[in-house]
């Protein structure tokens, strides 16, 4: 089955927005993660980054640019959790997902399916683009060779094995320009449009934000604990 490659030239060089909300915000909404994901593309973003079916469905009613959808699941006994399974994203690619985003790490997966075998399943079967989200240059190197169409920083120091580093992984960000042959895309830490400048002259093939541009319930919650444990001058 063929797919559409003209999708990863679209985000070239670009702003792509990260449109979730945590479970028990009020933000967490197929509706208000719409409205989000549409602000963000009349705003200049080239796509958007999507949770769960629901979310990506209403996105697409309102939005044409790409969306890389995902789906976090927990299951019990793996560490794996972003679309961990073909299941997971057979149901994103339904609701409209143009590129599905999957866990590239190199821990155990659950059932038989290898990194390599859903990465082909995705293509063959749903025929869909994959981003890979990797914490380490040994994943993202595998998910290179095992076919993903980008693989993304996403998961640097979000992982047992990369817990003591902190986003961004600019350091691992310049190791996948220079090995790997499929685009690069800077995720998770950046903090500034300064931040994002700095991914791009690193080489990122695109930049994705989400906390500091739609993570309103965490930037309140920062906010307010500067107030109340500043220093008064009264």
């Amino acid at each position: 089955m063929t797919f559409n490659k003209e999708q990863i030239t679209q985000i070239r060089k670009s702003l792509i927005v990260s449109c979730q909300a945590p479970a028990d915000s009020p933000l967490h909404d197929p509706q208000a993660i719409a409205a989000m994901a549409q602000a963000a593309v009349l705003g200049g973003a080239s796509a958007v980054r999507i949770d769960t079916p629901s979310h990506v469905s209403a996105v697409r009613q309102r939005v044409q640019a790409p969306i890389i959808g995902l789906w976090k699941q927990q299951i019990p006994g793996y560490e794996v959790y972003i679309t961990p399974q073909f299941e997971h994203a057979a149901a994103i690619a339904s609701a409209g997902a143009d590129i599905i985003a999957i866990d590239a790490t190199l821990r155990d997966r659950p059932g038989n399916e290898t990194l390599d075998t859903l990465i082909a399943r995705i293509h063959n079967e749903l025929g869909k683009l994959v981003m890979a989200d990797a914490d380490t240059i040994e994943g993202a190197r595998a998910a290179a060779k095992a076919g993903a169409d980008l693989v993304g920083t996403t998961l640097y120091g979000y992982t047992n094995e990369t817990k003591h580093l902190s986003p961004p992984g600019f350091d691992l960000l310049a190791q996948m320009v220079k090995q790997l042959k499929v685009p690069a895309i800077c995720e998770g830490g950046i903090a500034s449009p300064q931040m994002a400048q700095e991914a791009l002259k690193l080489g990122a093939y695109a930049v994705v934000v989400g906390t500091d541009i739609t993570g309103i319930d965490y930037k309140v919650r920062t906010y307010r604990e500067a107030i109340f444990t500043a220093p008064t001058a009264f």
